[in-house]
């Protein structure tokens, strides 16, 4: 007689466990390539950021006017009789160390006697948003003083420059840009009521050719009077003094420093 044979059918579960852990590994893989991208993207937003945050940074401290030297100009009628105000303020401005080149045509002078205060654009600068470039301006620096001087509205609007120290030939009156080296003056008109009343048409050996107008502005003696430059990037410039006690005779009167 032959044995009875029994089968035993076994459950095996090993492969069903292989593959689900090979899912898990793969959906993990998934995870971190997924996050590793948005790690990589956002490191990279990052440094483009901080590269425009340093260059812009170091643009505002580095681009910086600097005022050496003020002068005030008394108004005569071509003789003895000299105005009792100052009626016209030089300022010689010059470039930092390292500074980047700066376009006068952005640069903003605020300036106030303590009871009027103006901002101030250059005169030829055509993208002034309500005033555009001041009338008849052209490429000859001592026109535009005089009609800076002589043509009523142009004392509270613009200011006017001219340069003294320009050793590469770029800084023009069409196209006034400032490099490290180079040395301007900056002319604004300070013109009392008084000057105006005397009908003085002289601003020290500078004949205007007209009578001059009013600036609304009063540099009687001691009055302390405050001037900002600020230019289109970097920190703004400040000079602030005093007028002297007596002007004397005196037709120029140093300011500043």
């Amino acid at each position: 007689m032959k044995a009875n044979k029994s089968l035993n059918m076994k459950q095996n579960t090993k492969a069903q466990v292989g593959i689900g852990t090979l899912i898990i590994f793969i959906a993990m893989v998934l995870v971190a390539a997924v996050a590793a991208a948005v790690l990589i993207q956002t490191s990279g937003i990052l440094q483009q950021k901080a590269q425009s945050t340093g260059k812009q940074s170091t643009q505002e401290v580095s681009s910086n006017l600097m005022v050496k030297n003020i002068e005030g100009v008394r108004a005569t009628d071509g003789g003895s009789n000299v105005s009792s105000t100052i009626d016209m303020l030089k300022l010689q401005v010059g470039l930092n160390v390292g500074s980047s080149p700066v376009d006068v045509n952005q640069v903003v002078v605020s300036i106030t006697d303590g009871s009027i205060a103006h901002n101030l654009v250059y005169a030829g600068n055509d993208k002034t948003y309500s005033t555009g470039s001041m009338a008849s301006f052209d490429d000859v620096a001592d026109d535009n003083l005089k009609r800076l001087l002589t043509v009523a509205g142009n004392p509270t609007k613009f200011y006017t420059v001219d340069r003294i120290r320009d050793e590469d030939q770029s800084f023009s009156q069409a196209n006034p840009v400032m490099n490290t080296g180079d040395l301007i003056i900056v002319y604004i008109s300070a013109t009392s009521a008084g000057a105006v009343s005397s009908s003085y048409d002289y601003m020290g050996s500078l004949d205007a050719g007209a009578a001059l107008v009013s600036s609304s502005l009063d540099l009687v003696p001691r009055t302390t009077v405050n001037i900002v430059l600020t230019p289109e990037s970097g920190a703004a410039t400040i000079a602030e003094f005093v007028t002297p006690s007596s002007y004397g005779v005196k037709e120029t009167v140093q300011l500043y420093p």
